[in-house]
């Protein structure tokens, strides 16, 4: 049974990889779109997506987290919502903190946030062993 949970669980690692390490990157590319003003509604809608499509440092981390997002409805396939949902935010939650913060787009984290991510961490893996141990 422990062999069954573990691919399932690997597609949620890879969907909070994917997710969490591209979203400091989506934001970055957001910058600027504020800036963006048109005197009509749909030239507005128009020209921030012709904004975002255009800007590479938008599109690929766009598309990277898109692709998360296939592993991720592959992986609540096989593994239980109450499982899936936070395994996959836990993660999330964490690269999100940690590649911000060593990309430089973020401030590093203090100590404070630190723990609060190691136990975001550790909350994630008792879901894990919790899910683990009731189906041994």
């Amino acid at each position: 049974m422990l062999q069954e949970l573990e691919p399932r669980n690997g597609l949620l690692m890879i969907t909070g990889v994917l997710w969490g390490c591209t979203n400091p990157f989506i934001r970055q590319g957001t910058r600027g779109l504020r800036d963006i003003k048109s005197d009509t509604l749909v030239g507005q809608v128009r020209a921030e997506i012709w904004f975002l499509l255009s800007n590479w440092k938008y599109v690929v981390p766009w598309l990277v987290n898109q692709a998360g997002s296939l592993v991720y409805l592959a992986a609540v396939q096989r593994a239980p919502l109450s499982v899936a949902v936070p395994v996959a935010s836990g993660v999330t939650f964490a690269l999100t903190a940690l590649t911000g913060a060593a990309a430089g787009l973020d401030k590093a984290l203090d100590t404070r946030s630190a723990l609060g991510t190691a136990l975001v961490l550790a909350g994630t893996a008792l879901c894990c062993w919790n899910q683990t141990s009731a189906k041994v």
